[in-house]
């Protein structure tokens, strides 16, 4: 399956991408650099992982979530997302007592009528509250 998808989006086979790529598909939420570093141990540095996240987002196969802080998580991208085309229009959910964010799928962001001259070129949506397992 892992290898699949790169061979899908024209990557090579890598250690580093395949360990990292594993850790999206087995997350049960999204993931931040810290967190990759951590489950990866000193297999990868601090660069290889940065790359690899930067490379896989502009792939389409992960998304950036934004969070209040303005720091980074990522979460894996719907099947139809690709290279330059992210169509990842969905509400992310943060849990105030466990911090997981968790993508929901099925919600997806509620269209925003704009004034006249103004383009968007991306929503997003956060919503904050309690998690299922948490409550």
């Amino acid at each position: 399956m892992v290898q699949d998808i790169l061979k899908k989006n024209q990557l090579s086979v890598t250690e580093s991408r395949l360990k990292i790529l594993d850790l999206f598909l087995t997350a049960q939420g999204a993931l931040a650099h810290a967190d990759i570093e951590k489950k990866t141990g000193e297999s990868f540095d601090r660069v290889t992982i940065y790359r690899t996240l930067q490379t896989f987002v502009e792939k389409g196969i992960i998304h950036h979530i934004p969070t209040t802080d303005n720091s980074v998580l990522y979460a894996l991208c719907k099947e139809e997302c690709e290279a330059g085309h992210h169509h990842d229009n969905h509400v992310h959910f943060v849990c105030d007592q466990c911090s997981k964010t968790i993508c929901l799928e099925e919600v997806t962001v509620p269209q925003v009528k704009l004034p006249k001259g103004f383009n968007p070129r991306q929503a997003e949506m956060v919503v904050h509250g309690v998690c299922d397992d948490c409550k």
